[in-house]
């Protein structure tokens, strides 16, 4: 099992932990940004980004025709197991490099240059992904609630407003700094856990109806056109997989978080089991609650959820259960725009991206990278923009976010495994599990990267298409176009003794 510090380190006030500044000069970096995030901020952003209120709820619409009730329940379950595998490996490994580049900065310390930038392109792709889809999904309940307090019909053009408006907000929170950020991802757990509790408890105890617990377990429903039931239940694995996906966020606020080689990885194991055991819950509740599933499905509000609100408590409770949800999506929201700034301000740092210069800037007043915000919003709201034209495209977008973060999870376990003893644990390490969580974890991302390349809906045509893997397609072609102009800047800095150094000189690089 992992082992952590010493429970006497855990007990020792925070001045006394070990010195993680001089454990980031180490790793060659000088430190910039406010270490003022404790454990508990630390876990609370990645539960707050994997934010069951957001991914359950706003994909729980794409899961009633893609496998149904059975393939939502059993997916979570066993996606989830799969899923911590991924998070205990990657835990590991960001124990022994906590740094705001995170994946990539694992990357390039276990394999080289090249793995640390192709890793860093696909991880920012997937945080820019997840913002544009948790937004817009808080866009999309944002409008169901309007209608059902005002008679407000949502338009595309209207939800797209909407959208704008959430990205603006969450680019000013996060200017005023990481200590707000870390207030309000602390307060986001606590709503999110009591949110899903007074959401299945109002489900469980107002409806004289239920559906029965062979109709939630068993029932499985087609609507995607594809004839073979296989196919279909692995495309529905996304509603789960999506949801599972931004603990790395842990790791990019490592910089900003007291004794993050041991409170880092901690975060995102636990973001994950707590997520997984609160998930499955609230997908129980609505699910059991569900009075018209034809009627659920085609919700005059847009979001099926909210149909199954109206129709178990009344106008009155699903409006303010809707509130809950809402205001869960934008914790959500908030979390994932400080992970993915603190990606492009790292990325940045190391001269990877086009005009790192000004990406890396940071505030002297609020040690926050300020430039880094408005970019990650501002290409938020670019990839959102298909949904004005496509009623397919929120499923594409949150298929970008997750081929394009998933694969970056697997890459620096995968070279953790191959580096084998020239990787040097940090403080908290899986010991002899280490082999076999870790090649779970790879064979894991391997099989739904592969899935969620896949089209959803069939036929296959400009409006169904899966545009997620020509997203990924331009990535790469980008990020390897980009590496022949900016090889010879990029870089990041010299570690001696690293697992990096003996992998360049097997590989002939330098």
């Amino acid at each position: 099992m992992p082992r952590s510090a010493p429970s006497e380190a855990r007990r020792t006030p925070p001045e006394a932990l070990p010195d993680e500044e001089a454990r980031l000069r180490e790793l060659g970096y000088q430190p910039v940004l406010a270490r003022r995030m404790g454990g508990f901020g630390n876990f609370a952003i990645s539960f707050s980004v994997i934010s069951v209120l957001s991914g359950c709820m706003t994909l729980y619409g794409f899961g009633l025709g893609t496998g149904g009730p059975a393939v939502m329940l059993w997916g979570w379950a066993g996606v989830g197991l799969f899923v911590l595998c991924v998070g205990l490996a990657l835990a590991e490994v960001t124990s022994a490099y906590p740094t705001s580049g995170a994946l990539y900065y694992m990357a390039d310390r276990l394999g080289g240059r090249r793995w640390g930038w192709y890793t860093g392109w696909l991880n920012l792709l997937g945080l820019l992904g997840a913002i544009a889809g948790i937004d817009y999904g808080a866009a999309l309940f944002t409008g169901a609630f309007l209608n059902l307090q005002w008679g407000f019909a949502p338009t595309p053009g209207s939800t797209f407003l909407i959208f704008l408006a959430i990205l603006l907000l969450h680019a000013a929170l996060n200017l005023f700094g990481v200590r707000l950020v870390s207030v309000l991802n602390s307060i986001s757990v606590w709503w999110h856990l009591a949110g899903v509790a007074v959401i299945v408890g109002a489900l469980a105890l107002v409806p004289d109806h239920h559906q029965s617990a062979s109709f939630v377990f068993t029932e499985f429903v087609n609507d995607t056109g594809w004839a073979n039931p296989f196919y279909v239940a692995a495309i529905g694995l996304l509603l789960a997989q999506y949801t599972f996906s931004g603990y790395d966020a842990s790791a990019h606020l490592s910089e900003e978080t007291a004794n993050a080689s041991v409170t880092a990885a901690k975060g995102i194991v636990r973001a994950i089991w707590v997520s997984w055991i609160a998930g499955f819950a609230l997908l129980a509740g609505l699910t059991f609650a569900i009075q018209d599933y034809a009627g659920t499905v085609n919700s005059a509000t847009g979001v099926p959820p909210a149909q199954i609100l109206l129709d178990a408590l009344g106008t009155g409770g699903a409006t303010a259960l809707l509130l809950v949800v809402i205001v869960a999506q934008l914790f959500c929201g908030n979390a994932e725009v400080a992970a993915a700034s603190r990606m492009v301000f790292a990325f940045s740092r190391d001269n990877a991206l086009p005009g790192s210069a000004t990406w890396r800037k940071v505030s002297s007043r609020t040690q926050t990278p300020v430039p880094a915000v408005w970019l990650s919003v501002a290409v938020a709201a670019v990839l959102a923009l298909p949904s004005l034209y496509s009623a397919t495209a929120y499923g594409a977008v949150t298929a970008i976010n997750v081929i394009g973060i998933t694969p970056a999870y697997a890459i620096p376990i995968l070279l953790r495994l191959r580096a084998g003893r020239a990787f040097t644990p940090g403080p908290w390490s899986l010991g002899r599990w280490s082999r076999p969580i870790g090649w779970t974890a790879v064979c894991w991302v391997a099989v739904v990267t592969v899935l969620f390349c896949l089209p959803q809906k069939s036929p296959v045509t400009v409006d169904t298409m899966n545009y997620a893997v020509i997203a990924l397609a331009a990535v790469l072609l980008l990020s390897t176009v980009w590496w022949y102009v900016a090889r010879r800047s990029y870089g990041t800095p010299t570690a001696y003794g690293s697992a990096r150094e003996e992998a360049e000189i097997a590989e002939g690089i330098v």
